[in-house]
């Protein structure tokens, strides 16, 4: 080891991002690697680091390299240091937010999410959206890193959420049959939303017939009312863009609003930069443009 150079200050930036990968990966290759250098560049800067602390970070042998106890007490010290100077930057200058990845229920990305990405995608062009279709609602776990579209009453463990809109049902039918509604079939939805029955005690209306027709998406539910073929208990956040293009009409009876409703949340370490906060915010306003 050579004698420490007497120095004030810190070493160069690019030192530390090379010793703080190599003493992560428990190796100089995977670090050259990280950064598409060779691992004779990767040595290089270390041996520079190790003299300008005037300490030895690595023991090198014929199996590999690991970390001296200089090394590994160093380290934590690296790592948080490179990490809150990249979030300070984020916060101040924030340019690292180019893609979301959003996981949601089918009948969730299809109706409440891809038709108001347009509106969100007029304020970041450049920004790539990912969806992950989740079959089941216990499927979430497995995307916790995503932005999620989840129906619910806003509490999820570990993550922040902001309402996008209450649950309101609704009968509906297509547009030609609004009037006649009654002479329709009701269409069953099986599942967590008050049902028909909910519907006429709350509201003192008489429960419609119940027809052959029996799903268990709001989404399937949906598109049987615009076939057709019965009357639905329609969620209005869900349908609205179906409303808004004539393609299905609420009928000339009571709503029903709910102690639900559909909530966007992420997890609590995202969101807290000045970029990211602004990508949420947008995103936000775009979905609650119901």
């Amino acid at each position: 080891m050579s004698k420490k150079i007497s120095k004030q200050g810190l070493p160069p930036l690019d030192w530390l991002k090379v010793f703080e990968a190599a003493g992560r990966h428990g190796s100089f290759t995977a670090a050259a690697e990280e950064f598409g250098a060779t691992q004779a560049a990767v040595s290089q800067r270390i041996r520079n680091l190790e003299s300008w602390l005037g300490r030895q970070l690595f023991i090198r042998s014929a199996r590999g390299v690991s970390l001296t106890v200089d090394g590994e007490s160093y380290l934590p010290l690296v790592h948080d240091s490179l990490r809150a100077l990249e979030q300070g930057t984020e916060n101040l200058f924030g340019h690292s937010v180019r893609e979301l990845r959003i996981a949601a229920q089918p009948s969730h990305l299809e109706m409440l999410l891809l038709p108001r990405l347009t509106v969100f995608s007029e304020s970041y062009p450049d920004m790539r959206i990912v969806t992950e279709t989740v079959p089941k609602r216990q499927d979430f776990e497995a995307a916790d890193r995503a932005l999620h579209i989840r129906y619910g009453r806003g509490v999820w463990d570990g993550r922040e959420g902001v309402l996008l809109a209450n649950e309101v049902l609704q009968p509906m039918t297509a547009p030609e049959h609004a009037k006649a509604w009654r002479s329709l079939p009701a269409i069953e939805l099986r599942g967590e939303r008050p049902g028909w029955s909910e519907w006429a005690r709350v509201t003192g209306e008489g429960e419609p017939e119940m027809g052959p027709v029996s799903v268990d998406s709001m989404g399937h539910a949906l598109r049987a009312a615009r076939r057709g073929i019965g009357v639905v208990l329609g969620s209005r956040a869900l349908a609205s863009s179906l409303l808004q293009t004539g393609q299905l009409e609420c009928a000339a009876a009571p709503e029903l609003a709910t102690i639900d409703g559909y909530w966007m949340t992420w997890p609590a370490s995202l969101g807290k930069s000045k970029r990211q906060a602004e990508v949420l915010a947008s995103l936000t306003a775009a979905l609650q443009n119901l």
